[in-house]
């Protein structure tokens, strides 16, 4: 009998979710056939069946949080298979007798294991349309079905669930006090959050910065059919700024009591997804070009937002920028990613009056600034010097390109 456990992934994960099984008990598998899909507090994996065999028992439902190293569903090899009946256990035959009575029930019984393929976020669309997923031809690789599928099955009105009786019947009950579960990558998210606030003091500096060179730079690249996000910009300025003082690029060794001054240039992009908090990585940003980054950033941006991360996405930041300017934000005191020792935080762009150095009043384009620093490393002095020379990069764009050279 083989056991497929949940393994452990790394990034320090130690649960995961089932969101929905591929096979169900008595079904036949080959080797490296997907078995079941979980969803962890960063992303969503498949497990494989590590032999080829029957499934002969499946342990969890889905919607059950699963611990690392737990038996998620055992296989019954050939070899198994073939054994005399003589020598097998009192658990084999009650097995085996289960699996050959499901498979003679398989035309009567309902499989309760659904085999569509979709993200977590493409079932959640289906749940709050009143979709069965289970209905909708996939059209995305190997018949995966896509957010639009669901909302173009949605559109059609025979695939209503609800009938004008069964919703009139829900209204007449009582409203039950909403519950929200607490799990995953929202239980994840406030351990790591909850350890970050616990273990490092920290600060938060502020400023403002003009963005009306730089958005006039852009327009014109706009006009010349290089259409790049200001983002990239300023993650640009921010590597630029990372190698200027490494002690933001760094992490505290407390045990060790050494601070490592990281020579990899990896930024966090924190994200707002439906599942909560997420943190794509685009690795070595120093090596790469403004345009490169805007591609990158919104690839991963939009995985996040579908659910499709994987680990290699998430993993090796160094430092982590968050734009909550499209979400409106003014300000905020943001929390650090340990093992990091900074966030950079950029909000909205407002146009303001400002008086410049002949005294006139002009129309600017300005935009808040923070950055939250570990002070057990560095001190609001660095803090403001590092945001002076972000500061210099991005109202003088001119500066940011010679530094490209």
């Amino acid at each position: 009998m083989v056991q497929v456990k949940f393994s452990d992934m790394g990034e320090g994960m130690n649960e995961g979710e089932i969101i929905h099984y591929f096979v169900g008990v008595g079904d036949v598998v080959s080797v490296d056939q997907p078995l079941v899909e979980m969803q962890t507090d960063k992303m969503v994996a498949e497990i494989p069946a590590p032999a080829a065999g029957t499934i002969a028992s499946i342990h969890y439902k889905e919607g059950d949080v699963v611990t690392v190293g737990n038996v998620i569903m055992e296989i019954t090899t050939e070899a198994e298979s073939a054994a005399p009946l003589s020598e097998m256990s009192n658990t084999r035959l009650q097995s085996a007798s289960t699996t050959i009575a499901t498979k003679k029930n398989a035309t009567t019984v309902t499989n309760p294991y659904n085999r569509i393929l979709a993200a977590p976020y493409t079932r959640k669309i289906a749940r709050e349309l009143g979709v069965d997923i289970e209905q909708i031809q996939g059209t995305g690789p190997a018949g995966r079905v896509l957010d639009d599928d669901v909302y173009q099955f949605a559109e059609q009105p025979e695939t209503n669930k609800w009938t004008e009786e069964q919703e009139s019947a829900t209204q007449k009950l009582p409203q039950a006090e909403e519950e929200i579960r607490f799990a995953g990558i929202r239980k994840r998210i406030a351990e790591k959050m909850s350890y970050s606030v616990q273990t490092i003091p920290h600060v938060t500096h502020y400023d403002e910065v003009d963005l009306t060179h730089l958005l006039e730079e852009r327009s014109v690249l706009k006009e010349m059919g290089e259409s790049i996000s200001v983002a990239a910009f300023f993650i640009k300025a921010v590597v630029i700024c990372l190698k200027e003082f490494p002690i933001f690029n760094a992490q505290l060794e407390v045990e060790k009591e050494i601070i490592r001054l990281l020579k990899q240039y990896s930024i966090g992009i924190a994200t707002h997804t439906e599942a909560g908090l997420m943190v794509p990585v685009i690795h070595d940003a120093d090596q790469k070009s403004i345009r490169f980054m805007d591609e990158e950033m919104k690839r991963l941006i939009k995985k996040a937002k579908a659910g499709d991360l994987k680990l290699a996405d998430m993993k090796q930041a160094t430092f982590t920028v968050n734009n909550v300017g499209p979400l409106g934000g003014m300000a905020a005191t943001p929390i650090i990613n340990h093992p990091e020792t900074a966030i950079m935080t950029f909000y909205k762009t407002k146009k303001v009056p400002v008086v410049t150095k002949d005294d006139a009043l002009e129309i600017r384009s300005v935009m808040n600034v923070s950055v939250t620093f570990d002070h057990r490393v560095m001190d609001g002095a660095q803090s403001i010097a590092f945001t002076n020379r972000f500061k210099e990069l991005i109202e003088h764009p001119t500066k940011l390109l010679l530094e490209l050279i």
